[in-house]
């Protein structure tokens, strides 16, 4: 049984944690729907929130996304080893039209620029500027008090179990090849 997610935390659905299982369906495929589901409140819950305290600073949580991704490459300060507007695209799992998108919003913000990759006149590479790294502290500040907000209540050894069977259950889905369309 799969439940719906909801937004009301107080109104747990059949099968869920707050609620007694009465399906027999522990270990199965009922409660991993039920731990999809529960996942993805989370999510959309942590999203919003991260939304709402970036908005003052003028930055969605997908360019937040893209600044986070450029900073963790290797020279994304100097035109010769910055990050490919491709491999940006590649990175956040998005179309490369979507890439752009949000590059050209940084980009108006000062927070990035763009500069011609001197192997590929036709490439496009992308430079944190010193705003850009300004930004960055603000959007860890910002998600790290999200986090602590949303975890706050769980037990250091839970959130270290969580994060273990996460990357455990993520390492499995990617070594079993692209997912069927």
């Amino acid at each position: 049984m799969t439940t719906t997610p909801t937004d009301d935390p107080a109104d747990p659905s059949p099968g869920t944690a707050d609620s007694p299982d009465t399906t027999g369906t522990a270990g199965t495929a009922g409660t991993a729907a039920e731990l999809a589901d529960a996942m993805t409140r989370a999510i959309k819950r942590i999203r919003r929130q991260t939304g709402w305290r970036l908005e003052p600073y003028g930055i969605t949580p997908g360019q937040a996304r893209a600044l986070r991704t450029l900073a963790h490459a290797p020279g994304c300060e100097t035109p010769d080893h910055a990050m490919r507007l491709s491999d940006l695209a590649d990175k956040l799992h998005i179309a490369p039209r979507s890439a752009t998108t949000v590059v050209d919003a940084l980009e108006e913000a000062g927070l990035v620029e763009r500069s011609p990759d001197p192997a590929d006149r036709r490439a496009v590479r992308i430079l944190l500027t010193e705003a850009g790294r300004a930004a960055l502290e603000r959007i860890g500040q910002v998600r790290d008090e999200v986090a602590q907000e949303y975890f706050g209540e769980v037990s250091p050894g839970d959130e270290e179990v969580l994060l273990r069977v996460l990357r455990a259950a993520e390492a499995r889905f990617l070594a079993a090849g692209p997912p069927r369309r």
